[in-house]
């Protein structure tokens, strides 16, 4: 038995960059950093005495006689990529739920990933780890998804990742100082507003005019490197890096209509009159996590305001993707 964690991811900058249609024309670049809030993975081979050979457990339970039919895409498609013969037992958990604009599909198929080939015996690097599932997620599950989360997931920490138009992906670590890294970490407050629709979906309908809107993809590879000046600067006030952010969410927002919706807004309208500097969406859009840059001394004050939302504490993560149990009983 085997057990992978791996963490979820918060976006700063550059989110939408990230997808090959854009980056393999234009080049691409995100900063982002993972948290403490994780996708857990149980694996392990079953005994060939039950009725089916494959048990898939997460909010349903599968069980089949063969891969080809588990339901599950990412679990399906990664089986068969690792070409698995013995029966298998998968146990998803995760600290918070699917479609919160964290990365948690792709946290899933990349602690998939870890988990399966760890119980073959084989330790993958980080890279392999991203490569692997941004091929299976692109390639064989053929999503309209970008090539951040599963990079963030795998690596883990405070990165500025470049995708090259060679189709390359570069992960450079952002390093600051102790207090310089507590002083962001304090300052932010994620605050859920509700589920969105289908992420995915709603990048579909992104991607249809994604060439149209190059001016405002240029200008989110733009604020990446005036973000990555802000942070580790040692004399900036960290505290225009919320400004940014909001610079960076009027961009989202301009890409689809779809992205916000009259109760985010008005969450975020509320957050800015009680202290807020910035803020933006996590994710695709309509819904998940809202991400507030203010000063720590003014989150009392706005989440009393906004106490019918739930807000979620967490501090960075830089592990990124581990197994943190084997057994060979």
């Amino acid at each position: 038995m085997i057990i992978s964690r791996t963490p979820y991811r918060i976006s700063f900058f550059g989110g939408g960059t990230d997808y090959p249609i854009w980056y393999r024309e234009n080049g691409g670049r995100v900063i982002s950093v993972t948290i403490n809030k994780y996708c857990y993975i149980l694996a392990r081979f079953l005994p060939g005495v039950f009725e089916y050979k494959n048990r898939i457990r997460y909010f349903k339970t599968e069980e089949t006689k063969t891969i080809e039919e588990i339901v599950h895409p990412s679990v399906r498609e990664t089986c068969l990529h690792l070409k698995l013969e013995r029966g298998i037992e998968i146990v998803h958990s995760g600290d918070l739920p699917a479609q919160s604009g964290l990365g948690t599909s792709s946290a899933f198929t990349v602690g998939l990933l870890n988990a399966l080939w760890g119980l073959q015996g084989y330790m993958p690097t980080k890279r392999e780890l991203a490569e692997t599932a941004i091929h299976i997620e692109q390639n064989r599950i053929k999503e309209s998804v970008g090539s951040q989360d599963q990079t963030a997931a795998a690596f883990g920490g405070l990165n500025n990742i470049l995708f090259t138009k060679a189709g390359r992906i570069e992960v450079d670590t952002v390093i600051l100082n102790p207090s310089r890294l507590a002083e962001l970490q304090e300052n932010l407050l994620l605050c859920f507003t509700g589920f969105p629709r289908t992420a995915s979906k709603i990048e579909e309908e992104k991607l249809k005019t994604i060439k149209s809107k190059e001016s405002e993809l240029t200008a989110m590879v733009q604020l990446c490197e005036e973000g990555l000046k802000i942070l580790t600067s040692k004399t900036c006030d960290l505290n225009t890096l919320g400004n940014l952010l909001n610079e960076q969410w009027l961009l989202k927002k301009s890409m689809s209509p779809v992205i916000s919706n009259s109760e985010i807004d008005e969450l975020y309208r509320t957050a800015l009159e009680h202290g807020a500097l910035g803020g933006k969406l996590l994710g695709a859009g309509s819904g998940g996590f809202f991400l507030i840059y203010a000063p720590a001394q003014c989150h009392k004050k706005i989440k009393k305001t906004l106490q019918e939302k739930l807000f979620v504490p967490f501090r960075f993560d830089f592990t990124g993707s581990k197994i943190i149990y084997l057994s060979h009983d």
